[in-house]
């Protein structure tokens, strides 16, 4: 059984994962916090090891208690055992493991990634969890705690009829000499009697040639020297491990290839898996390449996750910033069809992002314009009712399908058009809609499909994940007493409008003035539309808010959102915790 160890941030999730047969931690990976996806690539580390077992630092203070970063960590726990059906949650306390994992990284290397940090922090904790339980009697948590139970009762019971054998002698001794002031008195005056004995005995036994002298120093030899061997065997299974994970990452890292594309490091490599090719082979292949750092750590990944027989027949593109991991994936997927790619809608992402992407693929300028100002009633049944309530068409400048493409990794043929782009991901935002109830949902709420997505798309840019049911009864809360939003997102929205360079608006005194409808701060009510295509966590986050009643929030400085319900605590935690954000440009 496999258990994976998260080390819980704001922005970035350190991966470790242990097997119980070999109870050892190994740092694994990271994973960036990134609207929810975090909880999506998790799940996919998850089923790709087998498991269903994860251990998450509680971080605490230099007192012990739990702090504001505790509570966050509670709180990914929860919207993870949603993500991963049948979690098994366990928290281990964590304190200062980042400092010990920085110190570890330093003295194995001169230079190493934040990331690489955040993964070894993550298997400190998790080797300290392994090592203080039994991963046994987790994987049978009534039955062991019931057995546990049973062998706690047999042995107090065992320990209290023994101490009872033992107090017999001294009990007795009080009472046959009533003169004696205590038991305790009695006692010390057996002692030293019974100390005199033993060292006459063990005079005795040296005068009788006893060479119980000369065997205790041979043993202490040999202890010392089967701990030395055990020391050395510990240490070279540590850089064993260590130049294992090492074997597994990209030849190159640290290259973002999406925005370096003149790279030389970034380009694909032509590489084929024939009939007959075994893993070896094929990893031999990949190394002669420089597509993998070892030919030898790539067979042992892959038959340890037993992937080895899967390896299918093809030709591929393989990059050298492709970690083992991802190379392996696309192996057992199979080679694509070289006019297929794959095209990927963040949430969170605006129309304008979507079109700059086209455009890079190759797209015309002219044709996205055109695909994305068309009218798409009528294309399909799940369209028509996606767009049942919204306008006939945008104002004040926006996007008409702004909030309609649903964020996911789509494939297509290279010469399918953008109308088919746009249609796919307006029938995946249905499916979405229709698979979660929203309609009826929303309606229960006051609102409309159109207004529900719009209300979605600011909680989206709002929060993180785990803040978003939060945020999203913020608003309903608002609403509901007709105070304005007051929210920045939309009111960047606005500016991004009418006056994207800021040139006009280039302080914000003059961008809260700003007259339109989409500046929250100053107009009531829902914006005209949405800003932006929200995920699945705002979507339902709008259709299930919490059950608090707080009036404002804000992000601090340190990533953590602090809410209030009254305007003075608002301000009272712009002052203790915003002093830098609270003060960007808008």
């Amino acid at each position: 059984m496999k258990l994976i160890g998260l080390d819980v941030g704001t922005r970035r999730i350190g991966v470790a994962i242990a097997d119980s047969s070999i109870r050892i931690a190994v740092p694994h990976t990271t994973v960036t916090v990134n609207n929810g996806l975090e909880f999506t690539e998790i799940a996919r580390i998850a089923r790709a090891n087998n498991t269903t077992w994860f251990v998450l630092g509680m971080p605490r203070s230099n007192n012990g208690n739990l702090t504001q970063q505790s509570s966050y960590v509670k709180k990914f726990a929860q919207s993870l055992a949603s993500a991963v059906p049948g979690a098994k949650i366990k928290f281990q306390d964590e304190s200062l493991t980042s400092v010990e994992a920085e110190n570890r990284l330093k003295s194995r290397k001169r230079s190493y990634a934040k990331e690489e940090i955040d993964a070894e922090a993550a298997s400190i904790f998790l080797q300290d969890f392994i090592n203080n339980i039994s991963v046994n009697s987790i994987e049978n948590n009534d039955k062991a705690l019931a057995m546990n139970s049973v062998r706690k009762t047999r042995n107090a019971s065992t320990s209290t009829s023994v101490s009872k054998r033992a107090v017999k002698p001294a009990s007795t001794e009080k009472k046959n000499n009533p003169s004696r002031l205590s038991s305790v008195t009695s006692s010390a005056s057996v002692a030293p009697k019974a100390a005199t004995r033993k060292r006459a005995a063990r005079r005795a036994s040296t005068q009788d040639g006893s060479t119980d002298g000369r065997s205790s120093k041979h043993l202490k030899k040999f202890v010392i020297i089967a701990g030395s061997i055990v020391a050395v065997l510990g240490i070279a299974v540590l850089v064993v491990i260590n130049w294992y994970n090492s074997s597994l990452r990209p030849v190159y890292e640290g290259v973002e290839c999406s925005t370096a594309q003149k790279d030389p490091r970034c380009d694909f490599i032509d590489f084929s898996v024939k009939n007959g090719d075994t893993v070896n082979r094929v990893g031999d292949n990949l190394e002669a390449s420089g597509i993998i750092r070892n030919s030898f750590a790539f067979q042992f990944y892959m038959r340890s996750n037993n992937l080895d027989s899967q390896i299918k027949v093809g030709d591929y593109q393989f990059r050298r910033t492709m970690s083992v991991e991802e190379i392996s994936k696309q192996l057992v997927a199979g080679a694509k069809n070289p006019n297929v790619f794959s095209f990927t809608i963040l949430p969170g992402e605006r129309i304008k992002s979507i079109k700059a992407k086209l455009i890079e693929l190759g797209y015309d300028k002219v044709a996205i314009d055109s695909a994305f100002s068309k009218n798409y009633r009528g294309t399909d049944a799940k369209i028509d009712r996606l767009l049942a309530s919204a306008p006939s068409s945008s104002q004040y400048g926006a996007e008409p399908l702004e909030g309609f493409l649903f964020g996911d990794t789509y494939e297509f043929y290279k010469t399918d058009s953008v109308e088919k782009i746009i249609i796919t991901a307006m029938d995946a935002m249905w499916d979405v809609v229709e698979g979660n109830d929203l309609v009826k949902k929303y309606e229960q709420r006051g609102l409309t499909l159109y207004q529900g997505i719009t209300l979605a798309s600011i909680v989206q840019k709002e929060a993180k994940t785990l803040d978003q049911p939060t945020v999203a009864q913020v608003f309903f809360s608002r609403l509901s007493q007709n105070i304005v939003l007051g929210s920045d997102v939309t009111l960047q929205y606005a500016l991004d409008l009418v006056d994207p360079e800021r040139t006009t608006y280039g302080d914000n005194g003059a961008a809260l003035e700003l007259d339109n409808p989409y500046n929250t701060r100053k107009s009531q009510g829902l914006p005209p539309g949405p800003i932006c295509n929200p995920g699945v966590s705002a979507l339902l986050a709008v259709a299930n808010p919490t059950d608090t009643s707080y009036m404002y929030f804000l992000t601090g400085d340190d990533g953590m959102m602090y809410y209030s319900y009254t305007e003075a605590e608002h301000n009272q935690n712009i002052v203790e915790h915003c002093r830098n954000l609270c003060n960007v440009q808008l």
